[in-house]
């Protein structure tokens, strides 16, 4: 028995044998944290990277994510991969709206974050645009091990938001800036 290796540390409170003490936004910030809804919109070669992390290899299900939802209704990360045209812009951002809250967003690759090597009237200049977004993955196109960080950074805020973070002043000034409702 003393093999065992515990992965997720419980949260911070009164801990010992057969109790634990500790507050309520910490443990629906681990609940969020290990079981993340992700709704890939991947366009492009960083489409094909991110598929490689669902594999053998990278194992992107130890991280609680072995559920991909093709659902916007039913996901909670959006993951924004390759070049985004401006005439999809309205599309990514009808696809945001419709997420439930609390949902956070990851731009994967150049592209995504800033237009890569795309720079033309046809192409948009970055996501954050249209949408705003929580963590962004460099890389053309980035490495499976960019994406795992990139989800652990998406991880860490899931778990460290404040219950009442959506609810605030500076989060509604913030998507009023995007003009979204």
């Amino acid at each position: 028995m003393s093999n065992v290796q515990i992965v997720n540390e419980p949260p911070v409170g009164l801990q010992g044998e057969g109790f634990l003490v500790t507050n309520l936004s910490a443990v629906v910030g681990m609940a969020r944290k290990n079981s993340l809804w992700p709704l890939p919109f991947a366009t492009s070669c960083c489409g094909i990277e991110f598929m490689s992390t669902m594999g053998p290899n990278y194992d992107l299900s130890r991280f609680g994510m072995e559920r991909l939802s093709f659902s916007p209704r039913q996901a909670d990360l959006l993951m924004v991969m390759g070049t985004i045209a401006k005439k999809m812009g309205p599309i990514l951002r009808h696809v945001y709206e419709q997420m439930a809250e609390p949902r956070w967003v990851i731009a994967v690759g150049a592209c995504a974050s800033s237009g890569g090597v795309f720079d033309s009237y046809s192409v948009l200049q970055g996501i954050d645009k249209v949408i705003p977004v929580d963590v962004y993955v460099p890389g053309c196109p980035p490495r499976p091990e960019q994406i795992i960080q990139g989800i652990m950074q998406i991880q860490e805020l899931a778990a460290s938001e404040s219950l009442r973070r959506r609810n605030g002043d500076q989060y509604k000034a913030l998507l009023d800036s995007y003009n979204i409702k």
